[in-house]
């Protein structure tokens, strides 16, 4: 059946396994949670700073050490979720971060904070591949790329709701916050227990005298790695992780230096119009990805590539305007656009990866963008330090987005995920 053309030209439609609506849902709860959870301490520094005195380095600190440790250790966390159930990944990992989530409202020192911040870092590790993969074992056809999108959007919507932590601080103690959502958190992964399971398993998943118990680690890195498509999108989504920062990062001090804005507008331009226009962005990628791989396999890198090509010049002339309408605008544009690539960096992956090691590449690909993104935000901040100012930034990232595009273009679908389209 593999040597039909036909079959690769025009994929077969997948019948949707049960639930696998009901699993996007669920876990699209579990995303903002992910995010509001790790996010608000940011919007509550000062509460923090003035019940437990520390300087702006060990604030700081709080972010990195959990980004160090989320980062460097989400291969490791894919990898479980290649290596056992899933469902059963996701479960426990919420439960653990929202036990340290809780446990933070008891913390009275800047040490016992840091430790809490790290042992976050390992447990939300876990829940991004393993939810991701989840889904695509649920959605193997013309829903996947949407599907993904939506949990995706999840996450985002947890972002932008990171304010709730700075605004339960100001009404109550900063712990508060801490104990409310991690006692959330808790009682969401009992129901989970109760409701979220893995996807029936196709014989197709698995090769021919193998067993999903026999997967190790290493195995895993070594079949990723040789595969040059993987290494396409190594590069790409570090590259990215990059622009990401770069971007949104500095899109506050570019709003409020370029037009004289308040910190205050400045801060609501760059985030009250940006993430309802990535939402849309992740909703609509997902969607024509998902149309379009109805008649061509390599759809889902498409839409992608498309995307960038249209934010690059979007985001090069945001960044040199001196009409803040006109940055607003297409910045929302670069929004809609970039986001594409989100709702289907994990389809995409299947079209690559041994479907053994999904959750593992993508642990992979998490590592490389958090650490090289990370990179990226710091370089802004010497270019800035060297009186550099934000359009030349805002202009090496649109060109970056076009090699991004260029990179993911050479990514080939394989043929294991031809045969299960």
């Amino acid at each position: 059946m593999l040597g039909n053309s036909s079959v690769i030209d025009k994929p077969a439609i997948k019948k949707l396994a049960k639930g696998a609506w009901l699993v996007v849902a669920l876990l699209s709860v579990v995303g903002a949670l992910n995010y509001i959870d790790r996010s608000m301490i940011t919007t509550m520094r000062s509460s923090i700073v003035e019940d437990m005195p520390m300087t702006d380095g060990q604030f700081g600190l709080l972010t990195s050490v959990f980004l160090w440790v989320y980062g460097l250790l989400s291969p490791f966390a894919g990898f479980l979720a290649d290596r056992f159930k899933r469902s059963r990944v996701i479960i426990v990992s919420l439960f653990v971060w929202s036990a340290v989530t809780w446990l933070t409202s008891y913390v009275t020192t800047f040490e016992g904070l840091l430790a809490t911040r790290a042992l976050m870092g390992i447990s939300e590790a876990c829940y991004i591949p393993a939810a991701l993969a989840l889904i695509v074992d649920y959605h193997r056809g013309s829903t996947r790329s949407l599907a993904s999108g939506i949990h995706i959007a999840g996450i985002m919507i947890g972002q932008s709701l990171g304010f709730v932590g700075g605004w339960i601080a100001e009404k109550h103690e900063w712990t508060f916050a801490f104990y409310i959502f991690g006692i959330i958190g808790i009682a969401y992964s009992i129901i989970l227990a109760f409701t979220l399971k893995d996807a029936p398993v196709e014989k197709a998943d698995i090769p021919a005298g193998e067993e999903a118990t026999k997967v190790r680690f290493l195995e895993a890195i070594k079949d990723l790695f040789s595969r040059r498509a993987f290494i396409y999108m190594l590069f790409f989504w570090g590259l990215m992780g990059i622009v990401g920062w770069m971007i949104m990062g500095w899109l506050p001090t570019y709003y409020k230096e370029q037009f004289n804005l308040s910190q205050g507008m400045a801060g609501l331009y760059a985030t009250g119009y940006f993430y309802p226009a990535s939402i849309v962005g992740l909703l609509l990628g997902g969607f024509l990805a998902d149309r379009w791989s109805k008649n061509n396999p390599r759809a889902r890198v498409m839409v992608p590539v498309i995307g960038l090509c249209i934010a690059a010049p979007c985001v090069f002339i945001a960044g040199n305007t001196a009409i803040l309408p006109v940055a607003i605008v297409f910045f929302m544009i670069y929004g809609v656009t970039r986001t594409f690539t989100d709702a289907n960096m994990m389809p995409i992956l299947c079209l690559v990866a041994d479907p053994r090691y999904r959750a593992t590449g993508y642990g992979v690909l998490n590592m490389f963008a958090t650490i090289i993104g990370g990179a990226g935000l710091y370089a802004g901040g010497l270019l800035r330090d060297a009186d550099i100012n934000l359009g030349m930034i805002y202009r090496s990232a649109a060109f970056i987005l076009i090699i991004c595009a260029f990179l993911l273009y050479l990514v080939k679908p394989g043929t294991a995920e031809k045969a299960e389209q």
